[in-house]
């Protein structure tokens, strides 16, 4: 008996579009082999030609922004409708404004058991508002976090501040308007959750100290605030600040990750409900959020940040996760087409690539 012809189907072909620095740290060899394994292709998309010049692709992935490349993918969607694009541009655009990025928390309805789920206390200080005037009147309590409204990717979107009294409002050097979130101490531990389509994962992380009375009243009062850029360097400063030595440092650093080890992990079934609630609230599938539990309720959580295509490498087993949701979008794309065939979408004068099915 003659052994059974193999059956051949195209690889799905996934072009991406990432800084160079993303590059080097999300397509890593064993992501391309995981994906290879699944007969998905992984296609870098080279910034210099048109798009409609490239592929074809089946799926994008992109983390680029401007008008040039919103306009090319929209003619490519019009084009190719059959591309899956994620995500869409106008839905990506909405976590750049850190006050509205936070909108979407406080109309979330999901079932939360015990927990509830809202953002801190937090107002935008406009050009012509006077600081400390400002604190007072929205009922703000020190100490407050500074961050700049706009989310560029630059270095100055990054800078934030933490200050521990007026003093501290009125150094302040940041260019208004400015978002002012009042500061809840949280144990010193941060939950990172990632988002990749119907996947969720989560991690915990060590964050800014609890900050109590006496701490305040300890900081010097022609200081009044610090920069962060980096949590370690914060844990430190704020450990001299009060008079530590170098070995102190080293002892409370060393007592925070006791606290991260010991910390209890938020329950399963609330994250999740939380990132779907998310994902369908802003129309986007790659995204990560920031969530901290409040230290006097256990069930109080807080979502601080959320941000778009993280340095996903951070999340556990990154590589499996993605190439099961890029298997997902072959699905919902076999759906789409009716027939239980991936369709490609083929250039003109292009040769179809294919592999062998497992």
């Amino acid at each position: 008996m003659s052994s059974p012809t193999p059956s051949f189907c195209p690889m799905y072909r996934i072009g991406y579009s990432l800084s160079p620095k993303e590059v080097h740290s999300f397509i890593q060899n064993s992501l391309l082999d995981h994906a290879k394994q699944r007969d998905i292709d992984l296609i870098e998309i080279d910034p210099t030609k048109p798009l409609t010049q490239q592929g074809p692709f089946d799926c994008i992935i992109h983390k680029h922004y401007g008008p040039d490349w919103n306009n090319q993918l929209q003619q490519l969607s019009l084009d190719h409708p059959n591309v899956v694009v994620i995500d869409p541009p106008q839905a990506i655009e909405h976590l750049h404004n850190r006050v509205c990025m936070l909108d979407v928390v406080t109309s979330l309805k999901i079932p939360q058991g015990n927990q509830t789920i809202g953002v801190p206390n937090q107002r935008v200080l406009d050009e012509s508002e006077n600081l400390t005037d400002s604190i007072e009147e929205i009922g703000l309590k020190f100490p407050v976090i500074a961050k700049p409204i706009s989310v560029d990717g630059s270095a100055k979107s990054h800078e934030m501040f933490l200050v521990f009294n007026e003093n501290g409002l009125k150094k302040l050097k940041l260019k208004k308007p400015i978002l002012m979130q009042e500061f809840v101490n949280h144990g010193g531990v941060i939950f990172k959750v990632y988002v990749v389509g119907d996947h969720v994962k989560y991690v915990k992380r060590s964050s800014l100290p609890d900050i109590c009375e006496e701490t305040l009243n300890s900081v010097a009062e022609d200081e009044g605030f610090l920069l962060f850029s980096k949590i370690s360097n914060l844990i430190a400063k704020n450990s001299e600040a009060v008079g530590g030595s170098s070995d102190e440092v080293d002892e409370y650093c060393c007592e925070v990750e006791k606290l991260v080890e010991k910390a209890e992990m938020p329950p399963l079934e609330f994250v999740t409900e939380l990132a779907k609630g998310l994902r369908e609230a802003m129309g986007l599938r790659l995204f990560n959020f920031d969530l901290i539990r409040d230290s006097r309720d256990g069930h109080r959580y807080f979502v601080i940040d959320i941000n778009y295509f993280p340095g996903y490498v951070n999340m556990p087993e990154y590589e499996s996760c993605f190439v099961d949701f890029f298997c997902d979008v072959v699905q919902e794309k076999r759906k789409k087409n009716g027939d239980g065939e991936v369709e490609l979408d083929v250039k003109e004068n292009h040769h179809e690539e294919e592999a062998l099915c497992e």
